[in-house]
């Protein structure tokens, strides 16, 4: 009877309970896990305090581990750097296809993205553009790939489909503008250009994207941005 059920497979020669490989499945499990945990943890102090301030024994320190366990995962704080300017870019690009393919129409999609964005500046200090520019630029000329690239195009695309829905002036320039609208984000996020102590950063995103879309709009497009901030208000 022994000798059946270890032969067919039972509760002893299954699971967690009898096979070394379930052992090794769940210690990956849970080392994918810390190492999800480390970056989440890297990611929540850079956004906060930027990233030269925080060191690999704060991160540690935050998360209750040793110092020794982070270098398990990752080599230095400059490959931590970069992994999570990975992740986030990945994250960002996710957020705004689905808002794309949410959208209603053009203008929708840009108020969706904007609310995407004011949520980011919410959670994340100005320094941390300076401190990546600065002391990281291997990871900084990642983000550069992505806005001079995929930023741009989806710019782009989001003219091309007003114009196609009679939202947006047919005359817009499709090369120009896109760079323009990137220059704007790109300044919000100065601290030369808009000092904190002087401006918040949503506040100046919602001006410029306000002169933004009024300046591309056709009187159709204009009649809609007037309503969705009259719903807005409401809300």
């Amino acid at each position: 009877m022994l000798q059946a059920l270890l032969q067919e497979g039972s509760i002893f020669s299954r699971g967690n309970f009898g096979l070394e490989k379930s052992f090794h499945s769940f210690a990956a499990e849970e080392r994918k896990e810390l190492e999800e945990r480390i970056l989440m943890a890297a990611e929540e102090l850079f956004c906060r305090y930027g990233i030269k301030s925080i060191t690999m024994d704060d991160i540690a320190g935050h998360l209750g581990i040793s110092k020794k366990t982070i270098y398990q995962f990752y080599k230095d704080k400059k490959e931590l750097v970069h992994l999570l300017m990975h992740k986030m870019i990945g994250d960002q690009q996710a957020e705004f296809e689905a808002h794309e393919s949410g959208a209603n129409n053009a203008i929708e999609e840009i108020f969706a993205v904007m609310v995407c964005l004011q949520r980011m500046m919410h959670s994340i200090s100005p320094v941390i553009f300076y401190d990546m520019q600065k002391y990281h630029p291997e990871s900084w000329q990642l983000y550069q790939d992505y806005r001079d690239n995929y930023l741009i195009q989806r710019i782009r695309r989001n003219m091309e489909r007003g114009i196609s829905e009679g939202l947006y002036r047919k005359d817009l320039d499709l090369d120009l503008i896109p760079v323009f609208r990137i220059k704007q984000l790109d300044d919000i996020f100065s601290t030369t250009v808009y000092p904190p102590s002087r401006f918040n950063m949503a506040d100046v995103l919602n001006k410029l994207t306000e002169h933004f879309l009024y300046g591309m709009v056709s009187l159709k497009g204009y009649k809609l941005i007037n309503e969705h901030k009259n719903i807005k208000e409401e809300g």
